[in-house]
């Protein structure tokens, strides 16, 4: 294949027991000009430090399973605990009433270029403006470091439908896609079948 193009136009088939997903990574490369949202009262912003690993994986879970989300469902318990851990990450808990609402988790391991690692909220906080509100404190979290040049996250179209857009309505642009392909976490036992409709269980 050396000196040669791979041509990738035309139609590849999934296999059954997979799934295949369109990804899409945002970038921001300077902090907005005003702020994203509001100040809310009804709303406040705790530091997660050490994340109990069940209680982490049920608000995960309960934040992603209408979107399959399984990459930290698949995880050894100590990995996850260590990745957790690690000082370049900060997690943070949404509150509403004292009750985690959702999920923020932001990477600095390239402190110049930290990512919005995870970014979520449970069904019934959707609407009403509380995810941009919880945009509003990522971003300015991240652009208050002055290493910071670039801040960027992906989204992907098992996601909501609404998150490209959402993203994009904050202030991300969109610089590169990849096709992701993966074991279907719903073959695997980690959701029902009825879980994400718009990406059908197939096999």
């Amino acid at each position: 294949m050396h000196g040669q193009t791979l041509d990738m136009n035309g139609f590849w088939d999934v296999p059954d027991g997979k799934v295949a997903v369109v990804v899409t990574y945002l970038e921001m490369l300077k902090a907005p000009e005003a702020p994203l949202a509001r100040p809310r009262e009804d709303l406040t912003l705790e530091r997660w430090p050490s994340p109990d690993i069940d209680a982490y994986r049920r608000l995960f879970r309960q934040i992603g399973e209408d979107w399959i989300w399984f990459g930290r469902l698949i995880q050894e318990d100590a990995a996850l605990k260590n990745m957790l851990a690690e000082p370049a990450r900060e997690n943070f808990l949404p509150k509403r009433d004292g009750a985690p609402v959702g999920t923020l988790e932001l990477d600095y391991a390239n402190p110049e270029e930290p990512e919005i690692s995870y970014f979520g909220l449970i069904p019934e906080a959707i609407g009403g403006g509380a995810g941009r509100w919880l945009m509003a404190q990522a971003v300015e979290m991240a652009w208050a470091r002055p290493e910071t040049r670039r801040l960027w996250l992906h989204t992907c179209t098992a996601d909501s439908p609404q998150a490209l857009g959402f993203y994009m309505s904050c202030g991300f642009r969109p610089y590169k896609r990849s096709v992701e392909i993966a074991d279907d976490p719903r073959h695997m036992g980690l959701y029902s079948r009825d879980k994400a409709p718009h990406v059908p269980a197939i096999g």
